[in-house]
């Protein structure tokens, strides 16, 4: 009984949350030992400016992997939104007007995959990688080679400027926001208990009444809001609307994701993680930017933590499989011939 005990009070000790929450400790060391900017106001205000829109898009996405899904296109989502956003401001339409057509689009281009998804049946893989081009494309339409700038300075600001009485950007306060939104959903009400389920057995979720193809498709529809919302920050902070923004993004949002704890095989993940992540990876990157490394080189980084991510939550399915495979190579002994005796003549 002692012994179950032990085990009991261990176990939280060795989630992966709990390594995260060391990964990030070691980041800020590490970081504070490589420049003595790391820590200071300005670097941390820059730290989250830099990762705010991938931190958003980050929420949705890991929903949506927990489910046993994927959303490749939400990067084209973004800069889809970006160039509408830059065309109806050339347009002169009002700023609120604005940005009800461009959540609008959002939310279309997340139902677009959603009922792809889940009333055709196509892998989600396979659908967001065509959406993928498929909004890029429709952000080249829209804006072309032009560039729109010099949006209003009540709205750039926000990209430019701490909330108040604070060292963070806005697009990271928003971000904090929307965890704790998604974080009570997701583990505290009957719809996140859902997406753990259908993530578990899509199959035996419909059987127990969970209505599958709703709430998928209610994800990805979320998913295109975030998006959206993204790119209108992504564009405030640039003050810059083109056709290509955002590009690259989707890589960063899956890394964190996994980085996370979420299960790419759907039915794990916490947006704790979620957190803890987005901390990791943007100070990793920021430590890196304040050193001579090569700036181009980062993508190593991101390839980097998702293999890891990938290969140590499933590391004992590994060793099983290569033990399986070694045992099915090396061949058996053969066994002794049974001795039969010889008869008297």
């Amino acid at each position: 009984m002692e012994l179950e005990d032990l085990q009991a009070r261990i176990r939280p000790a060795l989630r992966w949350e709990s390594g995260l929450v060391l990964v990030v400790i070691a980041v800020a060391i590490g970081g504070n030992s490589l420049s003595s900017e790391f820590f200071t106001a300005n670097n941390i205000f820059n730290l989250g400016l830099n990762n705010g829109e991938v931190a958003i898009m980050a929420l949705p996405m890991a929903l949506i992997v927990i489910s046993g899904e994927i959303d490749l296109s939400v990067e084209s989502t973004l800069g889809m939104s970006s160039a509408l956003l830059g065309v109806l401001y050339l347009h002169k339409l009002p700023m609120i007007l604005i940005f009800v057509i461009v959540a609008a689009v959002g939310a279309l281009a997340g139902l677009f995959n959603g009922l792809l998804v889940t009333r055709v049946g196509l892998p989600s893989l396979a659908v967001t990688i065509g959406t993928l081009a498929l909004y890029r494309g429709i952000a080249l339409i829209l804006l072309g080679p032009k560039t729109v700038a010099n949006f209003p300075t009540t709205y750039t600001n926000v990209g430019v400027e701490a909330i108040p009485h604070t060292d963070l950007a806005w697009s990271i306060g928003i971000f904090i926001v929307l965890a704790v939104i998604f974080g009570i959903v997701l583990h505290a009400t009957p719809f996140g208990r859902s997406i753990y389920a259908m993530g578990d057995n899509a199959e035996a979720a419909s059987f127990a009444g969970i209505r599958v193809k709703r709430i998928k498709t209610s994800l990805f529809v979320i998913s295109g809001l975030a998006s959206a919302l993204a790119g209108v920050l992504f564009t405030f902070r640039l003050n810059t609307a083109v056709q290509n923004n955002g590009t690259g993004l989707s890589l960063d949002v899956v890394a964190i994701v996994l980085l996370a704890g979420v299960s790419i095989f759907g039915g794990k993940g916490s947006i704790i993680g979620v957190f803890l992540a987005v901390l990791a990876f943007a100070g990793l990157q920021n430590a890196l930017l304040l050193t001579n490394f090569n700036q181009e080189a980062t993508g190593l980084v991101t390839g980097g933590l998702l293999l890891v991510s990938v290969f140590v939550p499933n590391a004992a399915m590994f060793v099983r499989y290569l033990r399986g495979a070694v045992s099915r190579t090396v061949p058996r002994p053969a066994e002794p011939a049974l001795s039969t005796p010889r008869k008297d003549t």
